[in-house]
């Protein structure tokens, strides 16, 4: 059975993105090939990278990447996280599907340490439901 290429797209490519390419990648590798990538891409989150590390998954070593290195790639589905990056998402005609499923941006969440930690730790695990509901059962 041949994976499907799957593309998470957010603003900075920094959390939600990379949470669901390290989801996809170490769950599903059977399935599915993920990337991510962002419209105005900066670092992996410190605390994504945390989050991710308290359930066995190692995101450490991937890299925020701009949308446009995907520009030529066929993919199987294309995911916008958030709202911005539907909005100046370019279109991929070689995507066979585009789905918009926005998480609240942890990166946004201001509060003491462990707050942000915990709203991390909520966003990871919406992530994780959503692609258990909406990508594995299809």
């Amino acid at each position: 059975m041949k994976k499907k290429k799957v593309l998470f797209i957010c603003t900075g490519n920094s959390a939600r993105s990379q949470i669901a390419e390290g989801l996809i990648n170490y769950f599903y590798s059977d399935k599915f090939e993920a990337f991510s990538a962002g419209t105005n891409p900066s670092r992996i989150n410190p605390y994504a990278i945390k989050v991710m590390e308290e359930i066995g998954i190692d995101i450490s070593k991937q890299m925020s990447k701009n949308i446009s290195e995907f520009n030529n790639v066929e993919f199987d589905i294309v995911i916008t996280v958030c709202d911005n990056a539907k909005k100046v998402c370019p279109f991929f005609p070689k995507a066979k599907e585009m789905i918009h499923a926005p998480f609240d941006d942890p990166v946004a969440f201001k509060g003491a340490d462990d707050h942000i930690i915990e709203f991390f730790r909520s966003v990871r695990n919406q992530i994780k439901k959503w692609i258990t509901e909406n990508l594995i059962k299809s």
